[in-house]
């Protein structure tokens, strides 16, 4: 499987960790916020198919992507750097 890196062009997946499901991580202010922060540490779909997770560069520019990636085929669909994901 290869990954396109925004900063180092296409490498090979042994470059990368994963890291897991990409989620919205959640407000500490909120009423719920600790079943919120031990769904969001412990609990995962693990979805068949279309999915964002988080993958560290660690043999590169060492850049966390968020990585949209069929988990049936390995399809590699979309590789944005997770800062720009932040905000969403």
């Amino acid at each position: 499987m290869r990954i396109t890196c925004p900063y180092c062009g296409s490498r090979d997946s042994r470059e990368f960790v994963y890291h897991g499901e990409a989620l919205p991580r959640p407000v500490p202010e909120a009423a719920d916020a600790g079943e919120a922060m031990f769904a969001y540490v412990y609990l995962r779909d693990n979805p068949a198919g279309r999915h964002r997770e988080h993958w560290y560069h660690a043999a590169g520019c060492r850049g966390w992507l968020d990585v949209e990636r069929d988990t049936r085929t390995h399809e590699i669909v979309a590789v944005r750097l997770a800062q720009s994901e932040a905000g969403r």
